[in-house]
């Protein structure tokens, strides 16, 4: 049996997966046929060889498999094998926490063989039910005009909506979230969309650069703060890269970076498009462009674009 779950929405489909081997777990309580596979570290044959050895106890065996999407001769071999995969006893999930080529014929394949579940950025309507659930869950309410607030701060990134629903319902303690506790703790979400900024940057592709930053600034997003997410994901390239020169596995450098798997990941893949040098310059660069804008030196919005003509 193969299962397939992939989205735009990362945290929903990470907890079914979690719900996935929670629920194996209450059937095979030995835990010793629960395998985790990285398709990055990982050949076809040695995930297959998983299934020429008889689990203990005739246990049936869950593989969780990840990155296949960044492996092209793995899906090559995966493919060639699907027939007889799809009949195995052994569940096999295929988990991708970044988007996935919908282009590829992996995945094609995939939607018709597989038991596929797509976890998509939620809708408005949708995001509210959410949150409202979530609330629930800690005994604690959010009125309308806060939940209004909260979504529009936070957006669709489940991980940190999450988080901030942690922060409120433990400020609130059991009562009701009000519009003003959300204004007193909660910062208008943009480290999200910082990764297409700094991606168009990568790319040299300034007039999206340029775009990105103004619609911020358009939305009324205070020109320093967007200059300290800039400033924090450049620290977040600098530590990723300096880990990856070193040779560390992927997993060593999520774990040491100290970073939210989905930021790590997400930073991990931009790294390539930097040197270390220009990753320094561009960082001493952020940190000039602050104190120029502080000693009114240059208006704010004019250093942003000065620093992307600089850069792109």
């Amino acid at each position: 049996m193969i299962i397939f779950l992939y989205g735009e929405d990362s945290y929903r489909s990470k907890r079914k997966l979690e719900e996935i081997i929670l629920g194996y777990k209450k059937v095979h309580k030995s835990g010793l046929n629960l395998i985790y596979i990285n398709a990055k570290e990982a050949s076809f044959k040695d995930f297959y060889s998983n299934f020429r050895v008889s689990s203990m106890f005739a246990e049936k065996k869950l593989i969780v498999l990840n990155n296949v999407f960044s492996n092209v001769k793995f899906q090559e071999e995966f493919l060639e094998n699907i027939k007889g995969l799809e009949n195995l006893k052994d569940i096999i999930v295929i988990y991708e926490d970044c988007p996935a080529d919908q282009r590829a014929k992996f995945f094609k394949t995939l939607l018709k063989c597989a038991t596929c579940q797509e976890f998509g950025c939620l809708k408005p309507a949708n995001l509210k039910k959410w949150i409202v659930a979530e609330f629930s869950k800690t005994e604690t309410k959010i009125d309308s005009f806060a939940m209004d607030l909260l979504a529009n701060c936070v957006k669709t990134d489940l991980w940190r909506m999450a988080n901030e629903i942690n922060k409120l319902a433990n400020y609130r303690a059991g009562g009701a979230v009000k519009k003003e506790d959300v204004e007193q703790l909660v910062a208008p979400g943009i480290e999200n969309d910082i990764f297409k900024t700094i991606d168009a940057l990568a790319s040299k592709n300034k007039k999206l650069a340029l775009s990105l930053l103004h619609e911020h600034l358009d939305g009324g997003d205070n020109t320093l703060y967007l200059l300290s997410m800039i400033a924090y994901q450049f620290k977040n390239l600098l530590i990723i890269k300096e880990l990856i020169d070193k040779k560390n596995q992927y997993q060593i450098i999520v774990k040491k970076s100290g970073l939210h798997p989905f930021v790590a990941q997400k930073t991990y893949s931009l790294c390539g498009q930097f040197s270390m040098p220009e990753l320094k310059k561009i960082y001493r660069k952020i940190f000039q462009i602050d104190l120029d804008i502080k000693t009114g030196k240059v208006e704010p919005e004019t250093a942003l674009d000065l620093f992307v003509y600089e850069f792109c």
